[in-house]
């Protein structure tokens, strides 16, 4: 057995002294390029991007921030431009996670078939083996894929307002584990699958065919993702504190994994961090006293305000957690704006669950140990 002091003393630093993510050191020693998978594509010239040494998507030769607007007067062909842009950053951001984060993909369901269509998550490899504190990141709903906390926000804000990777980093050196999840991954676009890297378009592509869509097995909804990963990963794993960071849509389907998994979560989390929350205390937990109490207890919510960061703003339902400021009015910077103040309150209220852990662990003295020779 494990002592409480010594997993006390693993969260003794504070998370502002671990280091910031330098996204071009990182890039540099891992030979990775934004630009090598715009050239691989059909449109290396409409997309003369990449991304500077502060993690800027600027114009190679401009160095001007992106534009929507490349073709005049043709709303299609500039947003099949866009989509292209936004799947290349999400391949990017995939190679970022296993070959800079050092986090591995493992594809769900676990039984699929060879040729079923297939979800997947990242996880980093002790994850669920090391009995140290295991954070899991649970974006908003939207098009963007694990690893982004916003599509558009990498675009015009940068790789390190956009992406969890400052999140990931300060969660494996301060913490030890790090699960991502990729809840808005439920559909296999059939029609999209050889079209994703050219800009061309196609009378019927505006059209909506539903049949062309196929759902992910377990993961056809953000909902159904969050519940088969805790469900065969999470719960299983060895990690006897689990914390979540929940942005946007993400912090109602935390409240359903709550609901649907109640007794699980509320023994095995010990806090849940909310930016801008889009759950719902009283709809979701419903009469329920013990999970609206354990919300106020162990859920704190980060909210875009005007006031300094941290500064509490006050909640309108009662029964809801605290709100504090995310010391930015725009949305699309709340996670990277909260993100030292969310990890010395995870810091804190982890310290405090192990001081409990470790009063209440029987003390061994001379005497006792005397008594259980003598038993025996």
């Amino acid at each position: 057995m494990e002592n409480p002091k010594t997993e006390l003393n693993e969260i003794t630093r504070s998370p502002s002294q671990c280091p910031k993510v330098n996204m071009d050191q990182l890039q540099m020693e891992q030979e990775l390029s934004f630009r090598k998978l715009v050239e691989s594509s059909e449109c290396p010239e409409q997309l003369k991007y990449d991304f500077n040494k502060n993690g800027e998507l600027k114009h190679l030769d401009t160095n001007e921030p992106f534009v929507f607007n490349y073709y005049k007067n043709a709303l299609e062909r500039n947003h099949k431009r866009y989509q292209v842009l936004g799947h290349l950053i999400t391949q990017y951001v995939y190679e970022l996670l296993e070959r800079v984060c050092k986090l591995q993909k493992v594809h769900i369901p676990t039984d699929a078939t060879e040729d079923e269509p297939r979800s997947f998550f990242f996880i980093n490899e002790k994850a669920l083996t090391s009995s140290s504190s295991l954070i899991v990141l649970l974006q908003d709903h939207g098009v963007f894929r694990a690893g982004q906390w916003g599509l558009k926000t990498i675009i015009h804000e940068g790789l390190d307002h956009g992406t969890q990777i400052p999140f990931i980093k300060t969660a494996l050196q301060c913490y030890g584990g790090v699960i991502v999840l990729n809840p808005n991954d439920n559909f296999i676009d059939l029609k999209m699958e050889d079209e994703w890297l050219s800009l061309s378009t196609k009378e019927e592509s505006s059209t909506v065919n539903s049949s062309w869509w196929i759902p992910k097995r377990c993961s056809s909804s953000p909902e159904e993702h969050t519940i088969y990963i805790w469900d065969n990963f999470i719960s299983k794993s060895a990690a006897k504190n689990v914390a979540f960071i929940a942005h946007g849509y993400g912090g109602l389907v935390f409240i359903n994994l709550l609901m649907q998994r109640t007794w699980e979560v509320m023994n095995k989390v010990y806090s849940v961090a909310l930016i801008d929350s889009m759950h719902h205390t009283l709809h979701q937990a419903k009469n329920n006293p013990q999970v609206q109490e354990w919300i106020q207890k162990h859920c704190r919510e980060w909210v875009t305000n005007s006031k300094p960061l941290d500064r509490p703003t006050g909640s309108l339902v009662k029964v809801d957690c605290p709100t504090v400021s995310a010391g930015t009015e725009k949305y699309r910077l709340a996670p990277s704006s909260t993100l030292q103040a969310i990890f010395k309150y995870l810091k804190s209220t982890l310290k405090a669950r192990k001081t409990v852990a470790l009063s209440r662990s029987p003390i061994v003295t001379r005497s006792s140990k005397n008594k259980e020779r003598g038993n025996t």
